[in-house]
């Protein structure tokens, strides 16, 4: 009897030190492996968010290209002359009629210009007939903004009086014949033409020539000497 409970008591031992041998187990919540796709650092109850879709590129503006060339039939709204302007001065305008390119109105008629005066010259007493240059330099949109132009010169010049001169001349020597004639005739009509003449001449050189005078509301041609993109 003694024989069986010392052979358990050793058995016991032996199961005892079987166990204690045993490494211990090193699972753990820490060492369950994590899906791999699953960021590190994002919260338990993260939801990926869906990216907003990039805005589109607002569509180009449309430009319409008005050639060089293209007559621009202006009416003016300030006075401009030979006599009164000088250059560098400063004009308005509007447009006539409407700009049309392909059938669509690109500058409609009431359009604000401005115009400056490039050179103007008084007519003389003895020589020189009066002449005038004009250009436009600006549309003026509705909205206030501007945009500028460039256009061939607008050029003109005053009539001739060479005939009128002449008209006034013959009729000074006219008037001095008959004086001279009344005088006592022959030597006296030869010295009445010729002081008859002396004063149509004197009058000629004491009245100017014909100006250039354009009131508002006169109407002008102008054409472009560059293109105008809109």
């Amino acid at each position: 009897m003694k024989r069986s409970f010392n052979a358990v008591i050793v058995c016991s031992l032996g199961l005892a030190l079987a166990s204690c041998n045993k490494a211990p187990s090193t699972t753990s919540a820490d060492s369950v492996s994590k899906p791999a796709d699953a960021p590190v650092n994002a919260p338990a109850n993260a939801v990926d968010q869906p990216k907003a879709a990039p805005l589109p590129e607002p569509a180009p503006k449309p430009v319409t290209l008005i050639p060089a060339g293209t007559t621009l039939r202006i009416t003016l709204i300030d006075a401009v002359s030979s006599d009164k302007n000088r250059p560098g001065d400063k004009f308005a305008a509007s447009l006539a009629e409407p700009i049309v390119i392909d059938g669509k109105t690109v500058l409609s008629k009431g359009t604000k210009l401005r115009g400056r005066v490039v050179d103007a010259k008084e007519s003389g007493r003895v020589k020189g007939r009066a002449s005038i240059e004009l250009k436009l330099t600006e549309i003026v949109f509705k909205d206030g903004k501007q945009m500028d132009i460039a256009t061939k010169p607008y050029t003109a010049v005053a009539q001739s009086t060479t005939k009128r001169d002449a008209a006034i001349i013959g009729g000074g020597a006219g008037l001095g014949a008959v004086i001279g004639a009344i005088a006592g005739g022959g030597k006296g009509a030869a010295i009445g033409a010729g002081v008859g003449g002396g004063a149509g001449t004197g009058t000629v050189l004491a009245t100017k020539g014909k100006e250039i005078r354009y009131a508002p509301e006169t109407r002008l041609q102008f054409t472009l000497a560059s293109p105008i993109v809109i």
